[in-house]
C-alpha cells in the first residue's frame, strides 16, 4: 500500500467519479484506475462498486476511508513539521469552530494571531461540534473549538476547557417578552422554538434541559444554521436558545433563572499526532488570548484558562 494509492483512493471516494478524480490528481485516468486496482489487490477486496459510471464505496471502501484520511493527514503533518523546523514564518493551520464562535469571539482573536504570524495560512471550518469532532478525529482538522464533552470518548482526542458561555432566550425586539424578568427552563414548555439542525450542540443542550424538566420542546421549525435561526426568530416564527454573544441589539434577550443554562467551550486536538509548530503556535495564542483577562471576552463569557 502506497501513499499515492491512498491519495487516489480518497480522490475517487470524494468525487465518486474516476475521471474527475484523475483531473483532481492531475494524472491520466487509466493510470489512476490501475493504481486503484493495485490497491484493491493489496488489501484483498474491492473498494468501489462500478456500475455504469456510478461509483460508490463497498463495505471495504467505507472501512478504509477514515483510515486513509488519517494516514494522509498525519503524513502531511509530518512533512509540514519538518519544513517548519527552522522557522515559524510559514505553515498552515486548519481550525474548526462552531458558528456562534465564528461570529463572536474568533474574528478578533484570529486577527491578533495574524498580526503576530503573517506567514501562517489559516483555514477556518465552520460546523456543529459533533461534525467538527469527527473531522478532527479523521485528520481533517488540526484544532477545533467545540462544545461537546463526548470528546473524552475518543481515544485519539485531547481537549482543554477554555471558557463558559451563557445561553439565553431570544425573541423579536418588537414582541412581548416571553416572561417578566428571568425565565425558568420550565417556561419553555409549549413555546414554539426555532431549532438548529442535528449535530448542533445548542440543539442537544436545549432538548436535554427541557427533558430534565419533564417535557419535550415544541419545534416551530428546525434544521437551521446559526444565521438562519436568527433570521427565523426575527421573522417571528418562535423563540430560540442561543449564546448570549451572538444576540447583539437585534433581539429581546431573556436570561434564565439561576443557575441558568451555559456551555463549556473546549479546544480539542489529536493526542496521537505530533503537531507542527504553526499549529502549536495557534494553540498557545488561543490560551494566551483568553488568559489575558475578562475585558477581552464579550459579555456572557467567563474564562477557564489558567484555573
Amino acid at each position: 500500500m502506497q501513499f499515492q494509492q491512498l491519495a487516489y483512493f480518497l480522490a475517487v471516494a470524494e468525487t465518486r467519479h474516476f475521471t474527475r478524480a484523475a483531473e483532481r490528481m492531475r494524472v491520466a485516468q487509466p493510470s489512476l484506475s490501475q493504481q486503484i486496482r493495485a490497491l484493491e489487490r493489496d488489501v484483498g477486496a474491492a473498494l468501489f462498486h462500478r456500475i455504469r459510471g456510478n461509483v460508490t464505496l463497498t463495505e471495504a471502501g467505507e472501512t478504509l476511508l477514515p483510515i486513509a484520511r488519517r494516514i494522509l493527514a498525519e503524513t502531511e503533518s509530518a512533512y509540514r513539521a519538518i519544513r517548519e523546523l527552522d522557522e515559524l514564518g510559514r505553515g498552515r493551520v486548519r481550525l474548526g469552530a462552531t458558528p456562534s464562535l465564528c461570529t463572536g469571539l474568533l474574528p478578533a482573536m484570529l486577527a491578533a494571531f495574524r498580526r503576530d504570524y503573517p506567514g501562517i495560512e489559516l483555514v477556518l471550518h465552520e460546523s456543529g461540534s459533533r461534525d467538527l469532532q469527527t473531522a478532527l478525529s479523521e485528520g481533517g482538522l488540526d484544532l477545533a473549538m467545540i462544545v461537546d464533552s463526548r470528546v473524552h470518548d475518543d481515544a485519539r482526542l485531547e481537549s482543554r476547557a477554555l471558557f463558559v458561555e451563557d445561553l439565553v432566550v431570544i425573541s423579536p425586539k418588537d414582541a412581548p417578552a416571553p416572561v417578566r424578568g428571568r425565565m425558568p427552563i420550565a417556561a419553555l414548555r409549549g413555546q414554539p422554538l426555532v431549532m438548529f439542525r442535528q449535530g448542533y450542540d445548542l440543539r442537544e443542550a436545549t432538548v436535554a434541559a427541557c427533558r430534565a424538566e419533564g417535557f419535550d420542546p415544541l419545534f416551530a421549525i428546525e434544521g437551521g444554521e446559526m444565521d438562519a435561526v436568527l433570521e427565523l426568530v426575527q421573522a417571528g416564527l418562535g423563540l430560540a436558545v442561543v449564546p448570549s454573544t451572538v444576540v447583539g441589539d437585534r433581539f429581546r434577550r431573556t436570561r434564565f433563572t439561576e443557575p441558568g443554562l451555559n456551555r463549556v467551550v473546549r479546544l480539542a486536538y489529536r493526542r496521537d499526532v505530533e503537531q507542527p509548530r504553526a499549529v502549536r503556535a495557534l494553540q498557545e495564542a488561543v490560551v494566551q488570548y483568553l488568559g489575558g483577562g475578562v475585558a477581552r471576552l464579550p459579555p456572557g463569557m467567563r474564562p477557564l484558562v489558567g484555573r
